[in-house]
């Protein structure tokens, strides 16, 4: 995006305040002709059930009218979001690396801690919402009054796609923020404002995923269905942090060992190869969390989960979900050895815990034994 003074200021102060990158998108009104047509297609992909059972996504307004299909629908006063991006890439093993059979996997962007010598979990929201609210102070300082709300991953709005026209980065074919020297391992914030900001063509970062499907080979259940599509349905993180109640039978044999979340996809990708490392002290990695025993996942009670994962990113797949995750990934672990532990779930009180425990017990007693080392 070409820039101008506000653009060059804001980029400063963001810098200061902690972050990797930032940058402005304008918010045309509500069906200009400037207005992004990818928001058209969010209603489109929401309508077509690819939402899941996010209903947070699919929020109308008094008129009926989708609350993401404009920022302007669901905050009539925005006239500009300012996008900021914090790097989160650790120099700790891929999910696609070798790992013990009796090793889950939590995503890269859940290991956070705050990195001292009394360290405790941080969760991002809380990391990257202190962070903006020191840039929002700054810049009422140098600019006067304007309203503002600053978000991460709460606000009414499709980040990626404002990240796109902020000149962040392009948007991948695994739908996420690419950065040509950041690569993808980055955490979004907004701050959605009432500034006018002086008008500047938009040249919109080049797309350089080329002929490259690598992350649509790679992903287990097909929740890539073309380039630049996903059924979040399908989509293993979906399925180990929102989803509640049951996990769909035909997918849990591809979920692999993932626990929370997934990071294939980027994983794979080529641009994070050379990717530079965070070094952020707030989100240092927490190294139990890096492939961690099934065993002591299964292990966890109300307690251990409350000391392990509050203000954790965590948190949100609550105790419940993290054991039905875990007797899935045990079930596709291969280990005979978690038998015990999966037949004691199964007579449980837990009626989903049960479950998953007794497909994944079915499913250890048909193939072959063996044991962890």
């Amino acid at each position: 995006m070409i820039q101008n003074p506000v653009d060059d200021l804001v980029a400063a102060l963001a810098r200061e305040a902690g972050f990797s990158k930032a940058g402005i998108a304008p918010v045309p009104p509500p069906g200009d002709p400037s207005d992004y047509p990818e928001l058209h297609y969010v209603e489109s992909w929401i309508e077509d059930g690819h939402a899941g059972e996010m209903e947070y996504l699919k929020r109308r307004d008094q008129d009926n009218r989708l609350l993401r299909s404009s920022l302007r629908v669901a905050i009539p006063w925005a006239r500009s979001v300012i996008v900021c991006a914090a790097n989160y890439n650790a120099d700790a093993p891929k999910s696609t690396d070798p790992a013990p059979p009796d090793a889950a996997w939590i995503a890269r962007y859940a290991w956070t801690g705050y990195g001292h010598p009394e360290a405790k979990p941080s969760d991002y929201h809380d990391v990257l919402l202190a962070r903006l609210k020191t840039l929002e102070h700054s810049l009422l300082q140098q600019l006067g009054p304007f309203e503002s709300r600053c978000y991460v991953d709460t606000g009414p709005l499709v980040e990626r796609l404002y990240a796109r026209y902020a000149g962040i980065g392009w948007i991948g074919k695994n739908t996420c923020i690419l950065d040509q020297e950041l690569g993808s391992w980055l955490f979004l914030a907004v701050i959605i404002t009432s500034l006018e900001l002086p008008p500047a063509p938009i040249r919109l970062p080049e797309d350089r995923c080329g002929s490259c499907t690598r992350c649509l080979d790679a992903c287990p259940t097909g929740a890539l269905t073309a380039p630049y599509q996903m059924d979040a349905g399908l989509c293993i993180a979906y399925l180990t942090i929102e989803k509640r109640g049951p996990i769909p039978e035909p997918l849990r044999s591809q979920m692999g060992r993932q626990v929370f979340g997934c990071d294939i996809c980027q994983d794979v990708c080529p641009w994070n190869r050379r990717a530079p490392l965070s070094g952020d002290a707030d989100l240092a990695v927490r190294t139990e969390l890096v492939n961690p025993a099934l065993a002591w996942l299964a292990e966890l009670d109300a307690e251990g989960f409350r000391n392990w994962f509050r203000q954790s990113p965590v948190q949100r797949a609550k105790l419940a979900g993290l054991l039905r995750n875990t007797a899935i990934a045990m079930g596709n672990s291969g280990l005979a050895s978690y038998l015990p532990k999966l037949r004691e779930w199964a007579t449980g009180p837990d009626p989903v815990l049960a479950e998953a425990a007794q497909w994944a017990a079915d499913r250890l007693t048909i193939t072959e034994p063996k044991t962890a080392h």
